[in-house]
């Protein structure tokens, strides 16, 4: 039981406990955790001398609390759940609670470097069922290995920043144009934060999971189909992709997502040694997107084929080193029917079959409009964690 107001029964309560980088009143930003509908100012804690972290909670952003480590991650965790649930700390604790409704969110954490994968099945058939009709839709190494691009850890941006139309090359019966993207979409993913690096040269077993990972963002990987069609081959994502990608503004921690992780589907063929992970885990996260305030889809995460510890493990597989801040996408989530896709370019069939959305025929993303990516999990007790939300609104071009 918490004593803090409004946050029992929430599924932002002290089972959950994301972190966050806030600005209050124009000030500096500062590293917050929030529960319920109230952010606790961890650097105020630190300098209280209430939460010990190194002097890492007083940093504009979580990179160096997240590189000290787990032991040091749920010794916090601990700590900030005993401030919370004992009352003896309500006097000292309930000054640094700020109102939800009173700070301005920031990127919370630097990005280093931005890796999406390629990961649900039911999203790969999709697509290659749109993009290369009569040939087959999942191509031979898909279920080999993990596929995946880097991006633009530049573009990377928090929940609410407005996203412009990107401009590029698209194919047109007269050829190539440069110009507005006039198939703007959504990819809804969900992101995962590297807190401890590896060095150099080294690989990281799909075992150390929760070793490196901090934690759990959701993501809209905002794609220009148009463009991405036209340049995507024979060398894959560029700047169909690289514009702009949303990411929540409350990092969850791994540890809170303890009671959310199931059985992955079964992988045929077997995969290689070092992909092998024991148990094959992924996790009960249950995404919803809405399109104008409308909801459109409820993709299925559990169902994805390649988990997140076998992705950490073949982004490292060739020794490619991990930072602090690095963080990696699952690729689209999909599930098998039309109502559980992550993306419109599968909603709309490549706008081959249009849905309906305030009243009207839609197809891609217009200007203003806005799309909005939830998901929960299952928590201790039958609780409820929610992710933070991702959020952004088309504006025109430039």
């Amino acid at each position: 039981m918490t004593w803090v107001t409004g946050a029992q029964g929430s599924p932002y309560g002290v089972h959950h406990l994301p972190y966050g980088v806030f600005r209050r009143d124009g000030a500096e930003p500062r590293v917050g955790v929030r529960v319920g509908d109230l952010v606790l100012d961890l650097a105020g804690a630190e300098a209280a001398g209430l939460v010990l972290a190194a002097g890492t909670l007083g940093r504009p952003t979580l990179n160096q609390f997240m590189s000290l480590g787990r032991p040091q991650w749920l010794a916090v965790r601990q700590r900030v759940t005993e401030l919370l649930t004992d009352p003896t700390h309500r006097a000292d604790v309930e000054p640094l609670l700020v109102p939800l409704d009173e700070v301005r969110m920031a990127l919370p954490f630097e990005v280093a470097d931005y890796v999406d994968f390629y990961s649900s099945e039911h999203h790969a058939t999709n697509v290659g069922q749109i993009f290369r009709p009569g040939q087959p839709p999942l191509l031979p190494n898909w279920r080999h290995l993990p596929i995946g691009y880097h991006g633009r850890a530049g573009t990377v941006v928090v929940s609410g920043t407005p996203v412009v139309r990107p401009q590029g090359q698209r194919a047109t019966p007269d050829g190539p144009v440069h110009g507005p993207s006039v198939r703007l979409d959504i990819e809804a993913e969900v992101g995962f934060v590297v807190g401890v690096p590896s060095p150099l040269g080294s690989r990281v077993a799909a075992a150390d999971l929760a070793d490196h990972v901090f934690g759990v963002v959701l993501v809209n990987d905002w794609s220009a189909r148009d463009i991405q069609a036209w340049e995507y081959q024979p060398l894959g994502p560029f700047l169909g992709k690289s514009f702009a990608t949303s990411v929540s503004a409350w990092v969850t921690p791994l540890d809170a997502l303890a009671h959310a992780f199931v059985p992955a589907p079964a992988q045929d063929p077997p995969v290689a040694d070092y992909l092998r992970d024991t148990p094959h885990l992924g996790l009960d996260l249950r995404l919803a997107v809405t399109w104008n305030g409308e909801l459109v889809s409820e993709p299925p995460f559990a169902g994805m084929y390649w988990t997140p510890a076998q992705q950490l493990a073949h982004l490292t597989a060739n020794g490619a080193s991990l930072r602090t801040g690095d963080l990696y996408a699952s690729g689209t989530v999909s599930g098998p029917e039309r109502d559980q896709v992550g993306s419109f370019l599968e909603l709309t069939w490549g706008g081959a079959e249009p849905v309906r959305v305030g009243g009207a025929e839609r197809t891609f993303l217009a200007d203003g409009d806005t799309v909005t990516i939830t998901a929960t999990a299952p928590g201790p007790d039958g609780t409820t964690v929610a992710l933070g939300e991702v959020t952004g609104t088309i504006l025109p071009a430039r």
